[in-house]
């Protein structure tokens, strides 16, 4: 059995020997450690070739002639690594030092799942932890509700809640993956959990592996909420496909999130082939479940329901382009 870890750099300079650190210290040990870099202008190089004079049968640089950005960078780290698990990296984070052996040993128990990922901390610019709610949080959240929990529908018509930073993939799987479509606002991690969920072989644990850094310059943000009761429910109405729809204003969300939804399933449907049927499906599913809200509006808020519909076929907003 072999370990790899897939990290991707650019202007990572500040943060990225702390990344590398607790990689280096987990209890289980990688094997190897493919660095990609999108250009860097900082030291970002000078820190990987330091690591890698320390460790030179361990950790492998490449460096993009052209700047890939994040999607076809990781594509590219992917791709690279020969190791039997493949763990993705960012460059700003920290690994709980447990995190590989907690994720292996759950591959080796469980055959079917092949993509996972994990909960985590949030951290400032200066490793401090801070309290807060997760994204990572909302299977419990539903856990707790006894609401129903399908991966797969949650992420294609609410929106995706699982980070490419704490994710791991048996390389077995990398076939189903690869090649990553470019979609605008679609990142790498919400299309592996998409294809992983689809195929029942997806699992986000509720264990914090993972110290996830929030600074200003990220790429991505917004997985981190006042931790509040309040923002609970926020977050169980956002990520529920039917929760609360007694209310009118959840409707409203509802059918925003379903045609935000409809339009990146439409386009991954005209750039992706080989899944083309799952995303045609999923079109479908979408349009049943945006037809049965608006009769739920229809019945509950007729008044609102009526003025709404007229407002939205001048606007263009909640339409499907069927």
């Amino acid at each position: 059995m072999t370990i790899s870890v897939a990290l991707c750099t650019y202007n990572g300079e500040l943060f990225l020997e702390e990344q590398l650190d607790s990689i280096l210290n987990q209890t289980l040990k990688v094997d190897e450690i493919i660095i990609c870099d999108d250009g860097s202008t900082d030291k970002t190089i000078s820190i990987i070739d330091n690591y890698a004079i320390k460790n030179p049968s361990l950790i492998t640089l490449f460096q993009n002639e052209i700047n890939l950005k994040s999607v076809k960078n990781f594509e590219k780290a992917i791709s690279l690594c020969t190791g039997d698990y493949i763990f993705l990296s960012d460059q700003d984070d920290i690994w709980v030092n447990t995190k590989v052996a907690t994720y292996i040993d759950i591959f080796l128990k469980k055959k079917d799942i092949n993509v996972i990922a994990s909960n985590g901390f949030c951290i400032n610019n200066k490793s401090e932890v801070i309290e807060k709610h997760a994204i990572w949080d909302i299977p419990q959240f539903f856990e707790e509700k006894k609401i129903p929990f399908d991966y797969f529908k949650i992420i294609t018509h609410a929106g995706n809640f699982a980070t490419g930073a704490s994710m791991a993939i048996r390389s077995s799987f990398i076939n189903e993956i690869l090649p990553i479509p470019l979609v605008k606002d679609f990142h790498h991690d919400e299309w592996i959990a998409i294809i992983a969920a689809s195929k029942d072989a997806f699992l986000l644990i509720p264990n914090k592996l993972f110290y996830y850094r929030i600074h200003e310059n990220q790429q991505v943000g917004g997985v981190f909420f006042d931790k509040t009761d309040i923002t609970k429910i926020k977050l169980l109405e956002t990520y529920s496909i039917n929760y609360n729809l007694h209310k009118f204003k959840n409707c409203k969300s509802q059918l925003k999130k379903l045609t935000f939804s409809y339009e990146k399933a439409l386009k991954l449907a005209k750039v992706d082939t080989k899944h083309k049927p799952l995303f045609e499906q999923n079109l479908l599913a979408i349009v049943d479940n945006f037809i049965n809200i608006k009769k739920i509006m229809s019945k509950k808020f007729p008044v609102r329901s009526f003025l709404l519909n007229r407002i939205d076929s001048i606007s263009g907003k909640r339409q499907l382009k069927v």
